[in-house]
């Protein structure tokens, strides 16, 4: 159910399987998540400025259902920011990040909800 988006100007060049599959294993590491359930997806080459420049920027969303809140949300802002400035050269104050703590019965899987599948009320 964890889900993390990436909109940037970074060339698609630099999102390789490898980056993709260790942001993967990143996103389920920081919010002690099974990766099976975590999907990402990287948007290069978009059209994004950030404070009138094209140098590398981007913003993304975070959706987890549970592991987000005010002390949680600082700790996954600098383990990712962290990660894609070393691996896509985004500095960490040219990305925004949105978390989004979605409620289990506002996420369907597999033709249902996880309101069902984690046996909520």
């Amino acid at each position: 159910m964890p889900s993390f988006e990436l909109n940037t100007n970074v060339s698609k060049h630099k999102v390789t399987p490898e980056f993709l599959k260790n942001l993967s294993k990143l996103v389920a590491s920081t919010l002690g998540k099974p990766e099976s359930y975590v999907t990402v997806s990287i948007k290069p080459d978009q059209y994004i400025i950030w404070g009138g420049t094209d140098e590398p920027c981007g913003f993304a969303s975070l959706m987890s259902i549970g592991q987000l809140g005010i002390e949680q949300n600082k700790k996954h802002s600098a383990v990712i920011s962290d990660y894609i400035n070393k691996q896509l050269g985004i500095p960490p104050n040219r990305c925004y990040i949105n978390f989004v703590d979605s409620r289990p019965s506002m996420v369907g899987y597999n033709g249902s909800t996880f309101h069902d599948i984690l046996g909520g009320n």
